[in-house]
């Protein structure tokens, strides 16, 4: 989805990219996450030279992997030989490139890709929520990688001028989080209007959706999940209208995008729980999708992206105080 055209990629407005993954996370949020993570990890093809973006983004090819710089690239001939282990690697088993963060000698941390063939995966992934994201970990002994095959989020410019590439990538993929938190909530909505109109509670003559607490909780739920949702998609259309213009996104404008990924997956979770609530004992069985619902919805909010210091971050940038933006 956010692979260049001139690659062979749909180069999707960001806003058709997030409501393509939150109506799949309706259905099912890992699997709205692996695609998420796919996704997201396609926007490094567009700092790559041509000749190594089109090896490694074939059509139907799966990229996945970590940013954090839990490796290290020492210095060999064209490159680096890098070895490192990555939690949190989404989809990984499907994948054929992986990516792992690494510190490097001189310079930033670069991102490098390995040939999944390379890299072994750790089966570690025994979480709560989330489950079949299969989030292994990964690890790689003294691959080499070369120069052509690594990235530097905080050093490299994009080589395809699209507007879509004015979008700082980190961004992107919290933006992307809050959209499997958005349909999560979304999903967890129309199972109590499913529920409510079929149970009739233990004890009771009336159905769920008679009662007036059931009838508060999903009103709460539609206000909370509706300005939440209104607020990621309008911060989104207002830079991709900033990004029009051919400049850089400032910061005032890359705060309000991470300030409402954050609170669009909270507001979710709020969501959720509110519908887990209204369900009863119900909720409880895993023949009910809101056990899952309540599970990964959970599971996304610790994402590093959207967990509650990046509240901070975004506030330190709207007053106009110094901070490190370099994740923004």
């Amino acid at each position: 989805m956010l692979v260049p055209a001139s690659l062979g990629g749909g180069e999707l407005a960001p806003h058709d990219a997030l409501a393509a993954i939150e109506a799949l996370a309706e259905a099912d949020g890992a699997a709205a996450w692996c695609v998420m993570i796919g996704a997201t990890t396609g926007i490094l093809s567009a700092y790559l030279e041509e000749a190594e973006a089109r090896e490694i983004f074939r059509p139907g090819t799966i990229c996945g992997g970590v940013y954090a710089p839990l490796g290290r690239g020492e210095p060999a001939p064209g490159g680096w030989r890098v070895s490192g282990r990555w939690p949190f690697a989404s989809g990984c088993q499907h994948c054929d490139w992986l990516l792992g963060g690494a510190v490097v000698e001189t310079g930033p941390p670069r991102l490098m890709f390995f040939p999944a063939r390379s890299v072994e995966i750790i089966d570690t992934w025994e979480v709560s929520g989330l489950m079949g994201t299969g989030s292994n970990d990964i690890a790689a002994l003294k691959v080499d990688v070369p120069k052509e095959r690594s990235v530097a989020l905080t050093a490299d410019r994009p080589r395809h001028p699209g507007r879509l590439y004015a979008f700082p990538v980190f961004g992107l993929l919290s933006l992307g989080i809050a959209a499997v938190a958005l349909g999560i909530a979304r999903g967890a909505i129309d199972d109590i209007l499913d529920l409510a109109g079929a149970k009739t509670p233990t004890g009771s003559r009336r159905k769920l959706a008679e009662r007036p607490l059931v009838q508060a909780q999903l009103a709460e739920g539609e206000a909370l999940l509706g300005a939440a949702r209104a607020f990621v998609f309008e911060s989104v259309q207002r830079a991709w209208d900033a990004a029009g213009s051919g400049t850089a996104l400032d910061l005032p404008t890359r705060a309000r995008l991470r300030l409402a990924a954050t609170h669009a997956t909270m507001a979710s979770a709020r969501v959720v729980d509110l519908m887990y609530s209204a369900g009863g004992g119900t909720s409880i069985y895993r023949t009910s999708p809101l056990q899952r619902r309540f599970r990964d919805v959970h599971a996304a909010t610790q994402h590093v992206m959207v967990a509650p210091p990046t509240l901070e971050l975004a506030g330190r940038v709207l007053m106009g105080i110094d901070t490190d933006v370099s994740t923004l």
